[in-house]
């Protein structure tokens, strides 16, 4: 099956509350949308965390083919080996993508500028603001 996707990481600061949002689509329908709040961390972590999530959900629904639009271009320039990955935090992360990207068929990954990523860079920024609510709760 051909799957779809886009998908982001934020960060509120470098390090910050940290969080992961993605879509999913197949013939141009949304199948499913995802955010979830993942801790302080960095930027690029998140951007890494976010693909990990979306690529098992992507294989748990059945996908062969994919491609995955990010507006992280240094975690789609260091995935499709055009950087390499120098970070000691990166390095497991990106070796768990690359794992799980083994699992398909075919794969694509497309860095798009943030106006064509808006979905998923609201999902991630949705779960920080619904931490931070919660949190502001307690």
């Amino acid at each position: 099956m051909k799957l779809s996707a886009h998908t982001d990481g934020a960060s509120k600061g470098n390090p910050g509350p940290a969080a992961i949002g993605f879509t999913i689509e197949k013939d141009g329908y949304v199948l499913e949308e995802f955010c979830e709040y993942i801790g302080e961390t960095t930027n690029n972590i998140a951007e890494y965390r976010a693909f990990i999530s979306v690529l098992s959900r992507m294989k748990e629904l059945g996908g062969a083919d994919i491609t995955v639009y990010t507006d992280s271009e240094l975690a789609a320039r260091q995935i499709n080996g055009i950087y390499r990955v120098k970070n000691q935090g990166l390095k497991p992360l990106y070796k768990e993508v690359m794992a799980l990207l083994a699992e398909f068929n075919s794969y694509r990954i497309t860095h798009v500028t943030r106006d064509k990523n808006t979905a998923a860079d609201n999902l991630a920024n949705k779960a920080i603001r619904e931490h931070r609510a919660r949190a502001k709760k307690q």
